[in-house]
């Protein structure tokens, strides 16, 4: 399966343009003879200069898949996912790394307005529905001003309706925008990096194990205390794991 994965190194309408600065090529060019180690030192030095994109994320995740480190892989595919959530070819390679886990979790089964409203908001980041929003509210006063210019009966009814089209459509994309912004804050996913841990039932080390994970697999963070995270799984198992064995994916 790894012999197969689609690589993309040189980016590629669908993911979001990548820093273009002489670092980011250098480590390209690292990356397409094979030198993945320097790639990863020449991207990460991108990232700590303050800079990302999901391109940036998507590479680093195709260097450490080619080193064959599953967890770091996951980690920037799922980060570049967060910034390019419609992607196909983050998608694609994050499934190739997805195989390659130990864990087979499931997933609860939805009911079809959730399913239905979850690719409603999940078409668009917020901050995409938020400019969606703030561009149909300019044609809205575009239009109302062409309403009152218009000298034909015919161009004024067309402009005032088209201007109440353009509200309401403002006002709806508005509220897709908060929906998105306020399920964006509630979801709080973050990657196991330990080759096999056991999940506790209660925050420390005394108390039962509730189940074993190991390493990439992904997890939602819903509560903490001092330095364990309460985790739960896409199948409502929850336990209590130690922060030095995850990393939080929205860590940007």
């Amino acid at each position: 399966m790894k012999n197969s994965i689609v690589i993309f190194l040189l980016l590629f309408g669908g993911i979001a343009t990548a820093q273009d600065t002489p670092v980011f090529e250098q480590a390209t060019t690292a990356y397409n003879e094979a030198a993945y180690e320097k790639a990863i030192d020449l991207y990460t030095s991108i990232l700590e200069d303050g800079q990302h994109s999901a391109a940036l994320y998507y590479n680093l995740g195709n260097s450490y898949y080619k080193l064959n480190d599953i967890p770091n892989s996951i980690y920037f595919y799922e980060k570049a996912l967060l910034l390019a959530p419609n992607d196909a070819e983050i998608k694609n390679n994050l499934g190739y790394a997805q195989q390659m886990t130990l864990d087979a979790i499931d997933t609860l089964p939805e009911t079809g307005l959730a399913r239905f409203y979850k690719k409603i908001t999940n078409a668009l980041s917020f901050d995409q529905w938020a400019y969606t929003a703030v561009a149909f509210m300019f044609l809205f006063v575009l239009l109302y001003i062409l309403f009152y210019y218009f000298r034909y009966s015919s161009r004024k009814r067309w402009a005032f309706i088209g201007s109440l089209v353009c509200l309401f459509t403002s006002l709806v994309t508005l509220a897709f925008a908060y929906i998105a912004y306020e399920d964006f804050n509630a979801d709080r996913p973050a990657i196991i990096f330990a080759d096999e841990i056991e999940i506790q039932a209660e925050p420390n080390a005394a108390s039962d194990a509730v189940f074993v994970l190991h390493a990439g697999t992904k997890v939602n963070i819903v509560e903490e205390l001092n330095d364990w995270k309460k985790i739960m799984l896409t199948d409502g198992k929850t336990g209590w794991v130690s922060a030095e064995h995850l990393k939080i994916l929205k860590d940007f």
